[in-house]
């Protein structure tokens, strides 16, 4: 993809980049916690599917609890 859809895409991506770069400086308890609530968030958006792409260990620490069962 390429124009200015591309462009803004590009600029959010460069913006997000800046804040975490800037968030990794603060107390790690913090940074933890942002994470976490950003995980339950996108996690919460996405129907719950999120947690089924993050390793176990992330999941207890953003609080998403198990990742669906595969199903027979």
């Amino acid at each position: 993809m390429t124009g200015p859809d591309q462009a803004a895409t590009d600029d959010d991506a460069a913006e997000l980049i800046a804040q975490l770069r800037e968030l990794a400086g603060a107390d790690p308890a913090d940074v933890r916690q942002v994470v976490a609530e950003v995980l339950a968030a996108l996690d919460r958006a996405a129907g719950g599917a999120l947690r089924d792409h993050l390793p176990e260990t992330i999941r207890l620490d953003a609080g998403l609890g198990p990742a669906a069962q595969a199903r027979p």
